[in-house]
Formats: C-alpha cells, sequence, structure tokens
C-alpha cells in the first residue's frame, strides 16, 4: 500500500475516499482509531492509503480535483 496523505480533517478524508470509490479504487484510512489511544485530540493524523497498483490513478485522481499532495 502507497500512502497518498496525511490529515486530521475527517470530512476532507471521507470525501477523498468517496471520490476515489467513485473511480472504482478501494482506499483505505489508516490510524482512524488511534483516536482512542489519544483521548480524541486529534494529534496523529490519518492516512490515506491506496494498493500500490492504484496509486497513479489515485494520485491524478485527487490532483484533478484540486487536492495538493505533499508526497
Amino acid at each position: 500500500m502507497r500512502e497518498l496523505l496525511r490529515s486530521n480533517d475527517l470530512v476532507r478524508l471521507s470525501y477523498l475516499e468517496a471520490l476515489l470509490r467513485g473511480e472504482g479504487m478501494e482506499p483505505v484510512v489508516m490510524d482512524g482509531h488511534m483516536s482512542v489511544l489519544e483521548g480524541s485530540a486529534g494529534a496523529i493524523p490519518r492516512r490515506l492509503m491506496v494498493i500500490d497498483d492504484e496509486f497513479a490513478e489515485a494520485k491524478a485522481t485527487l490532483e484533478a480535483a484540486g487536492e495538493r499532495l505533499d508526497l
């Protein structure tokens, strides 16, 4: 799996996940349950991941939607 971005913004992550799913990809948000350990402070960013084979397409999809990826 490869990381597309990290964010603490749950709305943004949900939107980007839906955008990728709409293109037939299966993104995964990792570290989503870390808030239990950190006390819901939002200190640990969640990672939006895709399988290696979908990385280039996912990156292009997000960039076409106006997302800036710091890879």
